[in-house]
């Protein structure tokens, strides 16, 4: 019954892809069709080692209530299977539907309606009256790191007839942020002097919850050239300007008057990305406070290899001569920056 329901459902490719991660038959598996947390939790989580569920997370309206209830009915390393639509896969779908002026004026209307009005405070209340909080956008990244923020490790993503099917594990690492930001500016933790954590304020260029899939992302396309994440579908469109010219660093200004960082120094990282540093650097990097401009701009390294020597030869030199090294590295920032065109992506 419950391959027949899949089928019937969503076909044959999503049964195919959901067999591979869980054995149907099985009595653990518990295949579902549903947007309420009740039926959720009227499972017998003694009994349940893989969730699956057809129903989009789009028509779910506290889709993190949700989660957390199904993380809770899994034990460790148990298996959740779900899908979405994303908003690429959301607009593919409308310009096939209408013909191209109609459909692009109305993907502009549903965007508004169906993303903008949800995360405003006005508008919010007058979205769920009306749809009852179905049928929301959704970026991929969002929807993702979601999941990551109830509890899940991604385990795969795929895309079958246009929507984006899901495997995640349970997993019992926390996450410090009990409310994530939504707003124009956001607050990053990274890692300070004296291996303090630090609020570090920047525009945002991400989707929401995107901060929570760093690790997700390094561990499917790696680091390209700059040591910046391959292939980063977080990056908004208007985010890759803003990083472009700075335009997203200016809160960090707040960060530079608090004392909590420099004008020159290694850049603040997070937990996850200061993980792939070797440990000398690691040592080194608690003992320097960290700066707006990084030796990045004055060396303009390749490679995560070329970074770490950057920041190493730099660090060493500071501590022999703090000032006049901080003013040879900002003067060739300077020069690259204006006349190489040194930018990040």
């Amino acid at each position: 019954m419950k391959r027949e329901l899949i089928i019937k459902e969503q076909g044959i490719e999503a049964v195919e892809f959901i067999s591979k991660h869980t054995e149907l038959l099985s009595e653990t598996t518990q295949v579902l069709k549903t947007l309420d947390a009740f039926n959720i939790e009227a499972i017998d989580g003694r009994n349940c080692y893989t969730i699956v569920n057809l129903q989009k997370i789009n028509d779910i309206r506290g889709i993190n209530d949700f989660l957390k209830s199904t993380n809770s009915k899994l034990p460790e390393n148990g298996i959740l299977i779900g899908c979405v639509e994303t908003n690429l896969q959301r607009q593919t779908r409308i310009l096939k539907k209408y013909p191209f002026i109609i459909a692009r004026i109305y993907f502009l209307f549903d965007f508004v309606f169906k993303r903008v009005f949800p995360k405003l405070y006005l508008t919010r209340k007058l979205y769920f009256f009306i749809t009852a909080g179905r049928n929301r956008v959704l970026p991929k990244a969002e929807a993702l790191g979601k999941l990551v923020f109830c509890g899940f490790k991604i385990i795969e993503v795929t895309e079958i007839k246009n929507l984006t099917y899901f495997v995640c594990a349970k997993t019992n690492k926390s996450i410090p942020d009990k409310h994530p930001s939504f707003g124009f500016l956001f607050k990053m933790q990274r890692v300070g002097k004296n291996n303090k954590p630090i609020t570090v304020y920047k525009i945002r260029t991400m989707h929401p919850y995107a901060e929570y899939l760093q690790e997700y992302i390094y561990e499917q396309n790696k680091l390209k050239d700059g040591g910046k994440f391959k292939d980063d579908f977080r990056v908004t469109s208007w985010g890759r300007f803003f990083r472009r010219f700075w335009i997203d660093e200016l809160p960090m200004a707040i960060n530079f008057l608090k004392g909590e960082i420099k004008l020159v120094g290694v850049r603040p990282l997070s937990p996850q990305y200061l993980s792939l540093y070797s440990d000398e650097l690691k040592q080194k990097r608690i003992n320097a406070k960290p700066g707006l401009i990084p030796p990045f701009y004055a060396d303009l390294p390749v490679t995560l290899d070329d970074i770490m020597q950057s920041e190493l030869r730099y660090l060493d030199l500071h501590v022999k001569h703090p000032f006049k090294t901080d003013c040879i590295y900002f003067f060739k920032a300077f020069k690259n920056i204006v006349f190489k065109n040194a930018r990040t992506n």
